[in-house]
């Protein structure tokens, strides 16, 4: 039985959702939010109620694009879900150690990877863009270009956005495997069935989230 999303999350019911849950749990967030039917949460109710502790029941890698606010388009309150959010939602090391920290000590039962379209750090991927700082983080998401296949002749650069949303799916799926790849502490909770990690692709222009 799928928990009631209204209630701000504890020990306890933290500890009855499974995987399963969690993710049934994300999607029918975003179908309240795509559908304009959040609900009607007290945010100074759920404030005080996590003051002494929080207990989510998922993790989130998504990008800093503004157009994603996690909690909002999974419709989720304070204390629900960890984010993680960098540009590309790529993992490092710092990252990985989070995660660690939201299932291993916090208990959360699910991660999800998550891109989207027309992303501007897969953009700058594509295009092998150099500023700064930047230039060593697209090359992060590089791999994910490398790995996605075109038609002879097609366009490989940002202006082709079909491309780019092939590639930041390939972002996601390299990004699980690295998760798993680098993470023993992860990887064997996933493989004890104690979490889950998933991909997911979000849609700019319709709000809609794509479990992959």
């Amino acid at each position: 039985m799928i928990l009631d999303n209204s209630i701000t999350q504890t020990k306890e019911t933290q500890s009855t959702i499974t995987p399963a849950h969690a993710l049934e749990m994300l999607r029918r967030g975003n179908e309240r939010f795509i559908q304009d039917a959040p609900i009607n949460r007290n945010f100074s109710v759920q404030v005080s109620q996590t003051a002494t502790g929080q207990f989510p029941f998922a993790c989130i890698l998504s990008c800093i694009d503004s157009r994603i606010p996690t909690e909002i388009i999974f419709d989720q309150g304070i204390g629900d879900i960890f984010n993680a959010r960098i540009a590309g939602n790529f993992v490092n090391e710092d990252i990985l150690g989070s995660m660690e920290f939201a299932c291993k000590l916090a208990h959360s039962k699910l991660i999800v990877v998550m891109g989207h379209t027309s992303c501007g750090g897969v953009k700058g991927a594509c295009d092998r863009a150099k500023l700064g700082n930047l230039t060593q983080m697209v090359d992060k998401i590089y791999p994910a270009v490398e790995a996605t296949r075109t038609e002879p002749g097609e366009d490989r650069s940002s202006k082709n956005i079909a491309f780019v949303n092939r590639v930041a799916e390939k972002n996601v799926e390299l990004t699980i495997e690295k998760i798993k790849r680098h993470s023993p502490v992860l990887f064997d909770m996933y493989t004890q069935g104690e979490i889950d990690i998933v991909g997911a692709m979000y849609d700019v222009t319709s709000g809609k989230v794509t479990f992959m």
